[in-house]
């Protein structure tokens, strides 16, 4: 019944719209409507036939790949973006929003651009003046045509024309703005309750846009099972990669739609009661408000049953229609210091084909291409001394076709955004020119750049562009030439083998850029995840999503993270805290935990407000001894109580061990705190986190600062960290040095007048 039902919606779909012309008259081009909500999903009476829901979904250019939009110009006048969708709808409307920026010369032609989807004609738009800045069109798109693997494309009508024009880059221009973007309305399909689909229908790896996990949890919470669901959560974050995760925890009531539950045997949550079974075990059934929607059942009687099951879950590789699954012991590999697979080695030095992905090349055809872009993550407390250097060796080879004009061709180098350098075709200096118009071979095709070590970031991105000039001269017809070919050689490279590990903690910055320090092993052998003793459930949606962040900066599962309720006072608890590092989420309300968890910390509790602690007289003179004079405890302190809502995250050493670290999310309402996951994605709310206190508020985004003592943290040798430590603070070196000179001196002083005078006295008794 279930395979008619579906086959029933597809074949339906398919006659749900007619298809377009060839060509959709402008005539058909409406102003932008806003989308209409999605309607909540009603729960059936028993007995009531299966109810299809609707879901409705946006996917933007952003999205898609093209966060600065697409740019069409000069000799580029056509372009694309490939798309894919989730397989298990079926699409039955779709709009496209269509938001354009057209410069001045491109409107006087009045020119069009045709668009495509999957080789099919959608349209023309006119590429006319409009009221704004910014054009917009809305135009109706076949359902048929959607499919799970799309291809949108962009082509000016008579560019042609333009193309054989030199010098238009900021003359014709047509900008395919990044919020411009598909409105899809479909149904949703019922995949059946089978394991093999996993992680299917929580999350579809052909979806390009942000996933929604819903897990939940029976009535009593458990260690272990929050601990399972951050595994599940880290590696989840790791399919969804740059789409980006969120969760949503439910405490004793199951998910409306699809959902993951977990806890023991014979647990009951929100009424359906776990399996009582011996064994762990996954579970796949029917969600009881709707069987189109499914539930993940991961059953254990202990921690070690729970962990396995989690960890049996995320290796996958379940046979075809399999409901369930009894679930063995499992081996857990452990991780190494700094072992995390999406990080670069700082063993040897690492070629940049090994940092592409596996779709992309390191070879350009054509004039026109898009930057080669190389992303590669790394440990953010990567050191090098002063005047020190990170090598980057690039071999390059240009095409060698007599129209290009090689004095005005270059090859562009960028590191995060940062200009390096233009690499020249040939040879530069008077020699190499000389020989070269003697009709030598002068051609430059390997290059040395040395990298500063403040341009490597815990996530970077090398950009190589390949600016070919064309001669005054040159046939049109070359310029759409796209058998040439431009490359990176094969031995092109980054070397950060001789750097070091080694940072001053607290820093907020290294751990909203990679979950740092607690990334330092991977898997959270060395860190305990920690809620109050009753949390929340955003508290709980908050600690997951920051395991989903870790294992997406990392590419692994916390396989051996373990989790508290509540600050232990002793016992098994406490000891377990005294050799790791301690990940927290609270709210203000949490008035017994935070004063816990901040006991012996720079921060403290006021009631319901966070304030700074008033340092002793000892720490102020040891600050100054130190050289440590940039504290802002006062201004922060000030800070705090003069917000009413905001959240954000405070570091400071752990109270257990002071070389370890406490990082602890913390929000003045649970609203306030739901919001973190969003400020996260900001990358200028990013930006501005660092030192060990960032407040976040709507109006005034994020404030950081430096409030309590660093430690320094890593692998430097003691003899090392003394002559960092002489370098980090020259002004209190020189401080030491002049008083060292003054007692020295003094003393000698004394010791000469005293042998002076003996001398004196003893030629007077002669």
């Amino acid at each position: 019944m279930k395979r008619l039902t579906t086959l029933a919606v597809l074949v339906g779909s398919l006659f749900m719209m007619p298809l377009h012309a060839e060509d959709t008259s402008i005539e058909s081009l409406l102003k932008l409507n806003e989308p209409a909500d999605t309607a909540p999903v009603p729960v059936p009476p028993p007995g009531a036939p299966v109810f299809i829901p609707s879901v409705v979904n946006s996917i933007s250019l952003a999205q898609m790949g093209f966060p600065e939009g697409i740019s069409l110009t000069g000799g580029q006048l056509q372009g694309g973006a490939s798309f894919t969708l989730p397989v298990d709808q079926v699409i039955t409307t779709a709009r496209l929003e269509l938001n354009l920026k057209i410069s001045p010369a491109m409107v006087a032609k009045n020119a069009t651009m045709q668009l495509m989807l999957n080789g099919q004609p959608l349209g023309t738009v006119p590429l006319t003046v409009t009221d704004s800045d910014t054009a917009r069109y809305q135009l109706d798109i076949p359902s048929a045509l959607m499919v799970s693997s799309n291809n949108l494309s962009f082509k000016i009508n008579d560019g042609d024309a333009m193309q054989c024009q030199r010098d238009l880059s900021d003359k014709y221009r047509v900008t395919i703005l990044a919020d411009s973007h598909f409105e899809l309305e479909g149904q949703q399909l019922d995949i059946g309750a089978d394991l093999s689909h996993f992680p299917r229908p929580f999350f579809d790896s052909m979806q390009m846009t942000p996933a929604a996990i819903a897990m939940a949890f029976p009535a009593k919470l458990s260690p272990d099972a929050l601990s399972a669901s951050a595994l599940i959560s880290s590696w989840m974050g790791i399919q969804a990669d740059y789409r980006g995760v969120s969760f949503a925890a439910y405490h004793d009531r199951l998910p409306e739609k699809n959902g993951i539950l977990i806890g023991h045997p014979g647990e009951q949550i929100g009424g359906l009661t776990l399996p009582d079974t011996e064994q762990s075990l996954l579970k796949v059934v029917d969600n009881p408000a709707n069987p189109v929607y499914k539930l993940l059942l991961v059953v254990g009687k202990d921690d070690a049953s729970l962990r396995a099951a989690a960890w049996r879950l995320t290796r996958g590789n379940f046979a075809f229609q399999t409901p369930s699954v009894d679930v063995t012991s499992q081996t857990i590999p452990m991780s190494k210091p700094y072992d995390a697979p999406r990080w670069i080695s700082t063993d040897r030095p690492v070629k940049l084909s090994e940092l592409i992905r596996k779709d992309q090349s390191l070879t350009t055809t054509g004039l026109w291409h898009d930057p080669l872009r190389v992303a590669f993550r790394a440990a953010p407390d990567l050191f090098l001394w002063d005047g020190e250097t990170i090598p980057l060796h690039i071999g390059y080879r240009f095409p060698t076709e007599s129209w290009i004009d090689e004095d005005r061709s270059w090859l562009s180098m960028t590191m995060n955004d940062t200009f390096l350098h233009n690499l020249p075709v040939n040879k530069q200096g008077a020699l190499e020119t000389l020989w070269h118009k003697l009709g030598g071979d002068a051609r430059q095709e390997k290059f040395d750049m040395p990298l500063e070590p403040y341009m490597i970031y815990g996530d970077n991105q090398l950009s190589l562009y390949f600016n070919i000039q064309p001669k005054a001269n040159a046939p049109c017809s070359v310029l759409l030439n796209n058998n040439i070919k431009s490359r990176i050689e094969d031995d092109s490279w980054i070397d950060l083998s001789h750097t070091r590990h080694f940072a001053l903690l607290p820093n907020l910055s290294y751990f909203v850029g990679a979950s740092f320090p607690f990334t330092r092993l991977a898997d959270y052998s060395e860190t305990v995840l920690m809620l109050p003793q009753n949390p929340t459930e955003t508290q709980i949606a908050t600690l997951l999503d920051m395991a989903a962040r870790s294992g997406n900066a990392t590419g692994t599962a916390l396989g051996h993270n373990r989790v508290v309720l509540g600050v232990p006072t002793g016992g098994a608890g406490a000891e377990l805290l005294n050799d790791r590092d301690v990940l927290a989420v609270t709210g203000l309300d949490q008035h017994d935990f935070n004063r816990a968890i901040l006991n012996s910390s720079p921060f403290v509790m006021h009631d319901s407000t966070l304030g700074v602690r008033e340092p002793t007289t000892w720490e102020r003179i040891k600050r100054w001894i130190t050289g440590d004079w940039a504290s802002d405890g006062l201004e922060a302190d000030r800070y705090f109580s003069s917000n009413e809502a905001w959240r954000g995250f405070v570091s400071f050493p752990s109270p257990w061990n002071n070389d370890r670290l406490v990082v602890l999310a913390i929000g003045s309402n649970d609203d306030q705190l739901s919001r973190l996951h969003g400020d996260l994605a900001s990358a200028k709310i990013n930006a501005g986190i660092r030192g060990d206190a960032a407040v976040i508020t709507n109006e005034n985004g994020v404030r950081s600062f430096r409030v309590g003592e660093q430690f320094p943290s890593g692998e430097m040798p003691v003899q090392m960290r003394v002559i960092w430590y002489a370098n980090q603070h020259s002004a209190l070196l020189a401080i030491l040095g002049l008083l060292f000179g003054c007692i020295v001196g003094s003393a000698s002083y004394v010791l000469l007048r005293n042998r002076a005078k003996r001398r004196l006295d003893l030629d007077n008794r002669k």
